[in-house]
C-alpha cells in the first residue's frame, strides 16, 4: 500500500469515470466523491443544486510501477471533451466540469506535460481545471461502484471497448 499514489480526476458524471479507471491494470481502487467546493461533506442533492462549488470527482489509487501517471492522464483526456464548459455528455452543471486535482507537487511536471500536449491539439483553450486538491468528500455509498451494481445504468462514456 505504501507504494501506491493518488490522483483525482473530474470528468463529468463520476459513475462512468470510476468504472473506466477501475478497469485499468495497476489501478488499485477508484472512489467517487466531491472535490474543491465551498461546503463541507456535501450530499449529492446539495451538489446537484449547483451552489456548493463541488465537482463530481474520482480518486484513483494506483501503482506507479504498473501504470504511470502519464498514462492515466492521457486516458483521462480520451474520455472527456476537454473544451466543454460545465458539461460532459448529457450532463450539464458546474458539478460536471472537468479537472485534474493533484496532491503531490512532484506530479505537476508530468501532469502539465500531458495537459500542454492536449492543448496543442486544440485552438480553443482547454476547459479542464488544473489545480491542487483542496478537499475531497466521498460520495454516498450508492454512488460507489454504481455501474457494477447497475450494469444498465446511465453512462456518458463508451465502456464497450474496455
Amino acid at each position: 500500500m505504501e507504494k501506491l499514489k493518488s490522483i483525482y480526476f473530474a470528468g463529468g458524471c463520476f459513475w462512468g469515470v470510476e468504472e473506466y479507471f477501475s478497469r485499468i491494470k495497476g489501478v488499485h481502487d477508484v472512489t467517487s466523491g466531491y472535490a474543491n467546493g465551498n461546503t463541507q461533506n456535501p450530499s449529492y442533492e446539495e451538489v446537484c443544486k449547483h451552489n456548493t462549488g463541488h465537482a463530481e470527482t474520482v480518486h484513483i489509487l494506483y501503482d506507479p510501477e504498473t501504470v504511470s501517471l502519464k498514462t492515466l492522464t492521457e486516458k483521462f483526456f480520451d474520455i472527456i471533451d476537454p473544451l466543454s464548459v460545465n458539461r460532459q455528455g448529457g450532463d450539464v452543471g458546474t458539478q460536471y466540469r472537468t479537472g485534474i486535482y493533484y496532491t503531490d507537487e512532484g506530479d505537476i511536471e508530468t501532469l502539465r506535460a500531458v495537459y500542454e500536449g492536449e492543448q496543442k491539439k486544440h485552438t480553443e483553450k482547454l476547459a479542464v481545471e488544473f489545480l491542487p486538491l483542496e478537499h475531497f468528500y466521498l460520495a454516498e455509498e450508492y454512488h460507489q461502484d454504481y455501474l457494477k451494481k447497475n450494469p444498465d445504468g446511465y453512462c456518458h462514456i463508451d465502456l464497450s471497448d474496455d
